[in-house]
């Protein structure tokens, strides 16, 4: 054999030497001349064909002992094994023991071939998914059509601009401002206006194929054959909103903020819709949300700001504004650094790293130069602010999960609540110890599993706001210890159309940054603050912004954090 070869076996080769071992045994040889004897005895063929469902005992025996000995022994059959099975020539062991065994072998075999066949149970049941909506068999498409193309042939040559589009939107039964959408799906963006033809077609398709609001919604903002909303999807409808809506016509002058408010609208649906957080808005996702009632709100509501849910300028007006006088270089990113200045130094250093880690943000800036853009910021103020909502219960739970195991470890909180203890000591107050911290925060959130806080548990807890401010935030730490537990619960128990926590604090934001803004306190060195590029665009819409302050554009951004403002109002409830 040449040097380096290794040795093979040969199943064949083995097979066929574990053969002739079994051939030339004495026994084996004994039992086929007895079996060919009995071959030649008279009556033989009846027993050998089988065909009476009662073969004879002298071939039973024989077949069954050649079974076991080819099929199930791995090695060189014995003797012993063999030969009783070849003596076994009575008639009351070989029928009962052969024939049961081929026949419920055939019965197995057929059972399996025939179990996919009959379909009738299966068609018995009534559809129950309706991915684009439950079919209605109420709608009359050859109406709807007749009714679109009346409104058609009112317009010019029969074709829709987008300032026409309102009424075809009514004409299609859909709210006023599915205007934009109605216009994108028809390929109007690309040449300036529909024909009526084009947009039939497209209609009767949607009608034909999308049977809910929602369905028909996501089929008009999304590529043909897409089944989910991203965020730049979103775009044309909310540029459409801002160019039409009464309660944002100040914004026309200023360009340059379109895109920021956008944004904001974009990441607060996101941030309420989209309950998977995978980054596009499912049918079914839109469905359980409010989304599509406050766009029908739209028309009838003249003031943007009372659609808090996702609307509001003033939110909006809050939400930029803390990020401007967190960005200090104007670049749209802020550093963790920039973000640890929030709220004067609030929230601990550790979270403030476990928010820059990557677990609540998207896109690879976080990654590459440790910042984050104005849209994590959205998420980041929202959070914070009002901490009993699901979305923000998942958000902090993801902070605070350092190994992503889906529970809050007693060494996870131990780690969070190191920083608080060191803060309250720099500040003389003093600290629980953390064993009898971790007790109030059990008795509070009342887990399943002991010494284990998991998702689940804290949207049950009413007080999700206290548990994670006691481990990240010492301002808002010191302000529930202050208070009493049960005045806590009370308000966790009020119903009613109450403010949500984000609601208030923008209320009372809002009302700060406009008197700080009218107030125009001249700077410490004599001199008047320089008008800010939004103040010198918006300087030929003083008078009329001035009869509306909750309507103005941010201005003076760049100085909100030069002077101190003298909070003597700070009682007034919110307008």
């Amino acid at each position: 054999m040449p040097p380096g070869k290794v040795l093979q076996p040969v199943l064949k080769m083995k097979v066929d030497e574990l053969f002739l071992c079994w051939l030339s045994e004495s026994s084996t040889q004994a039992m086929l001349q007895d079996c060919l004897q009995r071959i030649k005895m008279p009556g033989s063929p009846e027993g050998v064909g089988g065909d009476t469902g009662q073969p004879g005992p002298p071939f039973a025996a024989p077949a069954l002992a050649c079974r076991p000995l080819g099929l199930d022994s791995p090695g060189v059959p014995s003797p012993s094994t063999a030969l009783p099975l070849g003596a076994a020539s009575s008639a009351r062991s070989g029928p009962p023991v052969r024939g049961p065994r081929r026949s419920t072998g055939t019965r197995v075999v057929q059972t399996r071939k025939e179990e996919p066949l009959p379909p009738a149970a299966s068609l018995s049941i009534p559809t129950f998914y309706f991915p684009r909506g439950r079919p209605q068999d109420a709608v009359n498409v050859d109406a709807i059509i007749a009714k679109i193309e009346r409104t058609f042939a009112q317009f010019p040559h029969e074709r829709a601009t987008m300032g026409d589009m309102g009424r075809v939107a009514k004409a299609c039964g859909c709210p006023l401002y599915w205007k934009g959408p109605l216009f994108c799906g028809a390929g109007g963006e690309r040449t300036g206006s529909v024909s009526v033809h084009k947009f039939v077609a497209m209609w009767r398709k949607v009608l034909q194929s999308c049977h809910d609001d929602a369905a028909k919604f996501v089929r008009l903002l999304t590529s043909p054959g897409g089944n989910s909303l991203a965020q730049e999807d979103f775009i044309p409808f909310l540029q459409d909103v801002v160019n039409t809506h009464p309660g944002l016509a100040f914004l026309k002058e200023a360009s340059e903020f379109h895109s920021r408010y956008i944004t904001t609208v974009i990441q607060r649906i996101f941030y309420t819709v989209n309950r998977s957080w995978s980054g596009r808005i499912t049918c079914a996702e839109l469905r359980r949300s409010t989304f599509l009632q406050n766009v029908a709100l739209l028309e009838d509501e003249v003031d943007i700001n009372q659609l808090t849910e996702f609307f509001s300028y003033e939110h909006f007006y809050v939400i930029y504004c803390k990020f401007w006088e967190l960005d200090t270089d104007h670049d749209l990113l802020i550093d963790a650094q920039d973000l640890a200045r929030h709220n004067d130094h609030a929230i601990s250093t550790k979270m403030i790293e476990r928010i820059f880690s990557g677990a609540v943000t998207r896109g690879k800036k976080v990654q590459k130069e440790g910042k984050i853009s104005y849209a994590d910021f959205v998420w980041f103020l929202i959070s914070e602010e009002d901490k009993k909502t699901p979305t923000s219960i998942e958000y902090w739970f993801r902070c605070m999960d350092l190994d992503g195991d889906g529970v809050l470890s007693m060494f996870e909180l131990e780690y969070f609540y190191e920083e608080q203890c060191r803060r309250l000591d720099s500040m003389a107050v003093e600290a629980l110890p953390f064993e009898d911290c971790l007790c109030q925060m059990l008795d509070l959130v009342k887990p399943q599993s002991e010494g284990r806080i998991t998702l689940h548990d804290l949207k049950r807890c009413r007080l999700a706001n206290v548990f994670f401010d006691t481990f990240f935030n010492i301002e808002k730490y010191l302000d529930h210890e202050q208070r009493e537990q049960i005045s806590l619960f009370r308000e966790s128990e009020s119903e009613g159309p109450e403010l949500s926590d984000w609601e208030r604090y923008a209320a009372e934001e809002y009302d700060i940054l406009v008197a700080e803004e009218a107030m125009g306190e001249p700077w410490e060195d004599g001199y008047e603050a320089e008008l800010s590029p939004v103040d010198q665009k918006l300087s030929a819409l003083r008078s009329p912004l001035a009869q509306r302050p909750f309507f103005e554009v941010p201005t003076g951004l760049g100085a909100v954090e030069l002077y101190e403002y003298e909070c003597g109002g700070d009682d007034q409830p919110p307008s």
